[in-house]
């Protein structure tokens, strides 16, 4: 599904990867705490900490804090992860950072820790009924569990949730109520109806749909030429 889509004067051609990252950028807020993984998510909080949010704070499982990243690292143990850091700390130090409550966002492909404690999972990934599925063969990562007061019933802090699932079709919420996932903005030129043809279960049905805002030309070229210059993800 890693398709270009065209461009125009204003809107220059992005790919669906451009596209994910740029809409994840968006939702990292100038000076909060992130824990990121390698790859999307990375970009992502690059991007952020390049344009609209050049306070938040990355960190990294393996220990880095806060660093100003000279270009993207291939795993969270790259050397890369701890440029220009406040600290080289370790994976325990981090993940007591997440127990203590002071990590805003999880950023992630998936993982136990982050986004069991984190206050908002993020998920940027692809759309498809494999990865969205009816029922988990094995949960590695909760996220809502059976639903309403399932998370904190099985020992997790109060309010912690899933926040965002960014796809290449969609961005995607909870339902306030019900916890079920739903649509929250399609992407230009897809509709409703493809991105439950490409779930393997019901979403919940929301108030208000929006549209996906385009990559902006500077987005698409601080990604390009400072994040991704070597198309490790963009290229995907």
């Amino acid at each position: 599904m890693a398709q270009s889509r065209q461009g125009t004067q204003e809107s220059p051609t992005y790919s669906s990867m451009e596209l994910m990252i740029c809409a994840a950028s968006r939702l990292l807020d100038d000076g909060a705490i992130v824990g990121v993984g390698t790859g999307a998510p990375c970009a992502a909080a690059m991007l952020a900490q390049k344009t609209h949010a050049p306070r938040l704070f990355i960190i990294f499982e393996a220990g880095g804090l806060a660093p100003r990243l000279p270009s993207m690292p291939i795993s969270v143990g790259d050397s890369r992860t701890v440029a220009e850091a406040l600290m080289a700390t370790s994976m325990g130090d981090v993940f007591e950072s997440c127990q203590r409550g002071i990590v805003d966002y999880a950023f992630l492909g998936g993982a136990n820790d982050f986004a069991s404690l984190c206050w908002r999972t993020m998920v940027l990934t692809l759309h498809d009924r494999r990865r969205f599925v009816e029922k988990l063969d094995f949960l590695t990562t909760p996220g809502y569990l059976t639903g309403p007061g399932a998370r904190e019933a099985a020992g997790l802090p109060a309010g912690s949730c899933p926040y965002r699932v960014i796809t290449d079709l969609a961005v995607l919420g909870f339902h306030e109520t019900s916890k079920r996932m739903q649509i929250l903005s399609l992407h230009p030129g897809v509709a409703a109806a493809t991105v439950q043809e490409h779930t393997g279960f019901e979403l919940a049905e929301a108030a208000e749909i929006t549209m996906t805002e385009r990559p902006s030309a500077e987005q698409l070229r601080i990604l390009r030429e400072e994040v991704d210059p070597h198309r490790y993800f963009l290229g995907r």
